[in-house]
């Protein structure tokens, strides 16, 4: 066969002496090029991309040098032999709380030439000790059930001369902070949700410019948020976390002489009842702007009237600096149409289901009363309201009269497409509401695209599924009183989130809350936060207990998060707690190691559940609990080789094999026949490596394609299954029915949704019915991203775009053209840059186009071609060889 050896866009400039820059600085988890001020760490990691004109260029050696605040050097690492530029060790000496520094960094290739210096990167440490801390908690002082949220305030004076202001800053609830009339920040509903009574958040801002010479006035506005609002099913709980909402603020100002002082929460301040009438994360805001406190954040405001506060005491050491993104605005849409209601009412559709609230400007009489109903979908042409359960997801806002109103609530947020307006003075114009988009604010790093409109339309939805739901943690849907962070349904996407944004330090951040949530015993519980209580409804659970898939988590996402970032401190944090779940389920199934007894949510929503009773699938939860056993067994034990704890590793890969060996002999049958003959059961055995003998695993792969055929290509399978189910029939060489199972649009199906107009994933393959009407079932919900785990097969095997060494270091491009497909692209930011895989078909011909970023190689497997892998190095590559729809194994 014919074909074209690999080209590279930098063979027209190799006479010329190659150029490399250093185009991006990293510290910790921090975006590129962002200055990560109040780093929770004295010794931050470095990370740095290079952009090199030469193809396969790598890197040899790097320098680094660090300068103070001051801009004078102190330190030269002076020339270090390494290839390494991800995650790479502080090596000066440990920083101080508060210290500001610089850093630059260079690099030498295979060349021997060195790249120029890079910008300066300029780190902050926050404050990274209980001492560093003199502000105390403080709360109004009035009964703690006073429903309005408080404001407090304070004023001080500040001289001339001011070098820098840092604000600490963090709350028992919610906040918004202002200084001088002015916000302070850009976040959503700060300081976030994590396990209060052990790790509390804080933020650090940098206030030096709204600081002026004189009187001056620092404020906040509190909120109950998930500290003390309500949560979980039904009327759920409140106070969970405590009954008073408080405020801890530590305002340090420091003088181009070398002074400094400090402003914090004490008995100085004043609190007063604001605007917000009412806050809940579930039920919406209620705003009434005539009960306004104008100026009461800016200086010379009369707080006489105002009541006193006092401290409360509180654990300093659970406060910690951030190591992911904070929630922010990250986009805004306009509605596309104004619908009239069957009944009359007023509906704006914002053509996209989002996660967010609304901004309106309007006019009209003090006292109007505006009042905002949110849902994600309409039913017989109204708003279809059932899904949110108790959630009134409903925002009022009462005008003080006085010209252009603009409000936008502050401490809830709403998952939406439609909203109903009731109470609009006069006539509504598009432009008169706009819908804010909120979530965690991730760096977007991975992209797909192909010929196929709905498979395209499909990742898309999987993108905003994930902006939706990954709103300071991951949580399960946006709309409805739940929203928490069940750790099965992350264990499941994981791999496709850490494609689609940079998720590790969101992800790092989330783990550190599952270890203080895991017990003694080592039980993780079903979500994290575990705002649950012991006693569960029946259909999950009843009662709290290690469950498969969801406990599992504990193991599975630090691996992924290694895999796809080769960041081996995640594991080195996570391992105890990794180990905990094993030994757990070691002590729980004893010596026959099947996990055959107690609760299990199995395949959750499998399409054959009862409407009522999603764990009720066709495949047995034994099966699915003992193949989870094995796979987090062996997981831990690949973990400690990586982090050569030798003893380790041997105990946990020999547990592995012994749970395969019992597996084997209790389940399955010398041709490989399984019990639970279903898609899911031989999804878990091919791709957990179940199977002993290559006998049985060649049976198996063909009573799971054929099981596929007798379905007419529907998919049969729930939250376990679904992640595995195109990779497990691509194992045994079934791609043409991968795909066909993928391309499926009857339901179930993935594409299904897309034909009904969905924007986002949905929670059941058929939350909505084909007449247009919602599931009868209790849980429905129109934004959930479990089922959106095949976007991570997108990436890897249509596109063909995968790791071969954690963090791509190493890249696989292997594309696997079909569906009738005539192109496909992914492209992903790795640490190391941009690496993108596209294919297109056309003329008899496939053209695979590569891009490998430097200091990374490739193993290339065109398609058409022999199978043995190409390795290039870095830059562009291009083959084109003869194709046909034969060679895809097309139908």
């Amino acid at each position: 066969m014919s074909y074209q050896e690999p080209e590279t866009l930098s063979q027209e400039i190799q006479s010329e002496r190659p150029t490399i820059a250093i185009t991006s600085l990293r510290f910790e988890y921090f975006h590129y090029n962002t200055d990560a001020l109040g780093i929770g760490t004295a010794r931050p990691r470095v990370s740095w991309i290079v952009e090199a004109a030469s193809a396969n260029w790598y890197q040899t050696a790097y320098e680094m040098e660090l300068y103070d605040a001051a801009g004078v050097v102190c330190g030269r690492t002076g020339r270090v032999s390494s290839e390494q530029s991800v995650f790479v060790e502080w090596p000066f000496e440990p920083l101080h709380a508060r210290e500001r520094v610089s850093i630059r960094v260079r690099v030498w290739g295979t060349d021997e030439q060195p790249s120029q210096w890079s910008n300066m990167a300029a780190v902050e440490v926050g404050l990274l000790h209980p001492d560093d801390w003199i502000a105390q908690f403080v709360t109004p002082a009035w009964e703690a059930d006073v429903k309005p949220s408080p404001l407090l305030r304070r004023e001080f004076e500040v001289s001339e001369g001011v070098s820098r202001a840092r604000l600490y800053i963090t709350s028992l609830g919610v906040y918004e902070a202002q200084i001088n009339g002015q916000v302070v920040g850009d976040h959503v509903l700060a300081p976030g949700w994590t396990v209060y009574p052990s790790r509390l958040l804080y933020q650090t801002f940098d206030v030096t410019d709204l600081l002026q010479p004189g009187r001056n006035a620092i404020g906040a506005l509190l909120a109950d948020g998930w500290y003390r609002g309500r949560l979980g099913f039904g009327d759920g709980q409140r106070n969970i976390y405590g009954d008073r909402l408080a405020l801890l603020a530590q305002l340090e100002i420091t003088y181009e002489d070398g002074r400094s002082e400090r402003i914090v929460t004490d008995q100085h301040w004043r609190a007063a009842t604001g605007p917000i009438l009412d806050s809940s994360l579930y039920d919406g805001e209620t705003y009434d702007a005539r009960l306004e406190r104008s100026g009461w954040s800016a200086p010379g405001y009369d707080d006489c009237e105002w009541a006193a506060v006092q401290s409360i005491e509180q654990d300093l050491t659970t406060l910690a600096a951030p190591i992911g993104p904070p929630v922010r605005h990250t986009g805004e849409l306009s509605p596309v149409a104004i619908i009239t209601s069957p009944s009359g009412r007023t509906i704006l559709d914002f053509g996209q289901n989002l996660v967010g609230r609304l901004r309106l400007i309007v006019r009209g009489e003090a006292g109007q009363k505006i009042t905002l109903r949110h849902a994600e979908v309409l039913e017989n042409g109204e708003l279809g309201t059932r899904p949110l359960r108790t959630a009134k997801a409903t925002d009022q806002y009462v005008l003080r009269g006085e010209g252009e109103e603009t409000w936008e609530p502050r401490f809830t947020f709403h998952g939406f497409r439609y909203a109903e307006v009731e109470g609009w003075p006069g006539e509504l114009n598009c432009a008169d509401i706009v819908a804010v988009v909120c979530h965690s604010d991730m760096e977007r790093t991975g992209w797909f695209e192909c010929s196929d409109p709905l498979l395209s339309h499909l990742h898309e939805n999987v993108v905003w599924s994930m902006r939706g739901n990954f709103f300071s943690i991951p949580t399960d849907c946006p709309q409805r009183d739940e929203r928490l962070g069940w750790t099965g349904d992350i264990q499941v996407f994981a791999p496709a989130a850490s494609f689609l944004y940079d998720t590790a330090g969101f992800l790092a951040s989330w783990l550190r809350d599952l270890e203080a949530e895991q017990k003694a015993s080592g039980m993780v519980p079903y979500v994290v936060p575990n705002i649950l209580p012991h006693d569960l409804p029946d259909d999950i659970g009843g009662k709290t207990v290690p469950t498969a898939a969801w406990g599992d988590a504990a193991v599975l996402v630090p691996w992924t998060l290694y895999q796809r970032y080769g960041n081996m401190s995640v594991l080195e944090t996570q391992f105890e707690s990794m180990r905990a779940w094993v030994d757990l389920l070691t002590t729980l199934t004893g010596e026959r190691l099947l996990w055959d007894s107690g609760f299990q949510f199995g395949d959750w929503l499998d399409p054959s559940a009862p409407t009522d009773n999603p764990s009720v699938t066709r495949t047995d939860p034994a099966i699915v609990a003992t193949a989870y056993f094995a796979r987090s067994a062996e997981i831990l034990g690949r973990a400690a080789e990586v982090l050569g704890r030798d003893e380790d590793a041997v105990r946990y890969l020999a547990l592995a094999a012994r749970i395969r060996d019992a597996f084997d002999a209790e389940y399955v049958t010398d041709a490989g026949r399984v019990l639970s003959d279903s898609e899911t059961a031989y999804a878990l055995m091919l791709q957990f490596d179940l199977l002993k003998r290559e006998e049985q695993r060649r049976h198996a792969g063909q009573q799971l394609a054929q099981l596929v055929r007798q379905s007419g290509y529907h998919i049969n399978t729930g939250f376990v299954g679904t992640p595995l189910i195109c990779d497990a029939l691509c194992a045994v060489g079934e791609y043409e029915v991968a795909y066909r199972l993928l391309m499926q649009r009857e339901c179930p199906s993935w594409l299904y949704a897309v034909t009904m107009g969905a924007t986002t994933i949905w929670e059941r393959w058929d939350s909505m019915l084909p007449d247009g009407s919602i599931n009868p079932g209790d849980m429905t919900s129109f934004n959930h991203y479990a089922f959106g785990a095949v976007a991570d097969w997108l990436h890897r095997v249509v596109a063909g775009l995968a790791p071969a060494e954690p963090g791509y270091r190493r890249l696989t491009i292997a594309p696997h053209p079909g569906g009738n497909l005539t192109h496909a692209r992914a492209s992903l930011r790795t640490l190391y840059g941009l690496a993108e895989s596209a294919w297109v078909i056309e003329n008899g011909e496939i053209t695979l186009k590569v891009t490998v970023p430097p200091n990374t190689t490739a193993s290339v497997i065109v398609p058409g071609r022999s199978q043995e892998a190409i390795v290039v190095g870095s830059g562009m590559h291009v083959w084109s060889v003869p194709y046909s729809s034969e060679k895809r194994g097309e139908a």
